[in-house]
């Protein structure tokens, strides 16, 4: 439990950004694990013991962890990455399943990620090295698109999944829209494009079951304006900053959400 003296003198200095920020920022863990190490008693400020992650870290001040001076921030990069199924998206799973974290690119610096994907699902999952980014890119007000393919069991019409434009609620959760075309089928089985702005935990699996089908396979295929392309199972690539810089208004006049929403291919990034 944080001090609340401390808290609130954290509170009254409004110089500086929180601890948990700047920790998250060099690149050695995401916010809420700098939050953790806080809570354990590891980090430092100016040799006194942090007892609250809403202390703020002014441009002189010196932040320890376990005794070890933080690093200064690393420039925010970001990269395309093809989550191959069978593993899970954190840096710890506790019933030791194999994750993400541990089998990307040996050259890859410490990264999080934007969003999750299920430990069966497959496809494009954007990592950075800069946890304030991947929040940026992750909330719903950015109007970004999901695209997924989704291979789908049991019998089902256009018809039926235009359903789903309007949202749908189950179990108390509310879903919002989802647009779904049919590409195909054979007999049970059907591959459909799903796009969708939200995302919540296993949301496309929950829809689909509610109006009797099962999904098969999940293959997340766009993110915004970045396309999983032709990488491979298990590759990264990285999206030079120019680019997502610009997709995300940095430097210039921003975008209006409409237009950063939009799913054609023109004005978006893919690979060649």
């Amino acid at each position: 439990m944080f001090d609340d003296s401390t808290e609130q003198n954290a509170r009254e200095s409004p110089q500086g950004e929180r601890i948990a920020k700047v920790i998250a920022r060099a690149g050695v863990c995401s916010r809420r694990d700098a939050e953790k190490l806080v809570a354990e008693g590891r980090v430092a400020l100016n040799g006194e013991t942090v007892t609250t992650p809403a202390t703020k870290v002014g441009e002189n001040d010196v932040v320890a962890i376990d005794g070890k001076p933080l690093a200064g921030p690393e420039p925010a990069r970001l990269w395309r990455y093809h989550k191959p199924s069978g593993l899970v998206t954190t840096h710890k799973d506790p019933e030791g399943r194999p994750t993400v974290f541990a089998n990307l690119p040996k050259q890859m610096p410490r990264v999080v990620s934007v969003g999750r994907l299920d430990y069966n699902s497959e496809g494009l999952l954007l990592l950075t090295n800069d946890g304030g980014l991947a929040r940026r890119l992750e909330v719903p007000s950015s109007g970004w698109v999901r695209k997924y393919r989704v291979r789908l069991f049991g019998k089902v019409t256009q018809a039926d999944l235009d359903e789903l434009a309007t949202g749908i609620t189950i179990d108390g959760v509310k879903y919002g829209p989802i647009l779904a075309d049919l590409e195909r089928s054979k007999g049970v089985y059907s591959w459909a494009t799903v796009g969708l702005k939200e995302g919540k935990n296993r949301e496309i699996k929950r829809v689909m079951e509610r109006i009797g089908l099962k999904v098969a396979r999940l293959i997340r295929v766009q993110y915004g304006p970045f396309h999983l392309g032709h990488l491979d199972p298990g590759q990264a690539e990285e999206i030079p900053a120019k680019l997502w810089r610009e997709q995300l208004g940095i430097g210039r006049k921003k975008r209006e959400p409409s237009e950063s929403a939009k799913t054609s291919r023109k004005g978006s990034w893919t690979p060649h």
